[in-house]
């Protein structure tokens, strides 16, 4: 074997150990973007597949979340226009994944467990209600924790079009959330 080839493989190796680290925000934010559990994992595996294809592309010391994010976005993206080809003649509706179900709690009353099943499944919601180009940098910002710049970097855009999507899709949320708010207090 060739040294170039032991490299290669131990870059490979190196990248595989780091994106480990990631899969739980990877998951998180596929499923942001998909809104189905079994689609969000299959992202998440396809675009760890990609990554270590493409581990010669990476360079240590940057960002490897930023990076994961990005593959997965990419992907997401490719898969949707892709889709859009497509004329499906059968529904392929599934029933909705509860994503929240499996958010560990430390010492979750019946309270809480209800009050936080209906928190996510509000937020989930008003995620949905609202457009990609807003919705993309909420998840990666306020769901994933990345800063203006790398989610900018993620979407390819500039950091003033970051601000303004999150500005107006907060707008979008906060919106939303008032209209079930206020339906809320009628019922009481």
């Amino acid at each position: 074997m060739s040294k170039e080839r032991k490299a290669g493989g131990a870059k490979r190796d190196a990248v595989a150990n780091q994106a480990i680290v990631h899969l739980d925000h990877l998951y998180r934010v596929a499923f942001h973007l998909a809104k189905d559990a079994t689609a969000a994992e299959d992202l998440v595996q396809e675009a760890i597949v990609r990554a270590l294809a493409a581990s010669e592309e990476f360079d240590p010391g940057s960002n490897m979340k930023a990076w994961l994010t990005k593959i997965l976005y990419n992907l997401f993206f490719d898969l949707y226009r892709q889709r859009k080809r497509w004329i499906f003649t059968e529904d392929i509706s599934k029933p909705e994944s509860d994503f929240w179900e499996h958010m560990p709690a430390e010492n979750p009353g019946p309270e809480n467990e209800v009050l936080l099943k209906e928190l996510g499944d509000q937020i989930t919601k008003v995620l949905r209600k609202i457009p990609e180009e807003f919705r993309a940098p909420i998840v990666l910002v306020d769901v994933g924790d990345f800063s203006y710049e790398e989610a900018a970097a993620i979407l390819s855009c500039p950091i003033g079009t970051i601000r303004s999507r999150l500005s107006r899709g907060r707008k979008l949320m906060q919106h939303y959330f008032k209209v079930y708010l206020s339906d809320e207090q009628k019922k009481i």
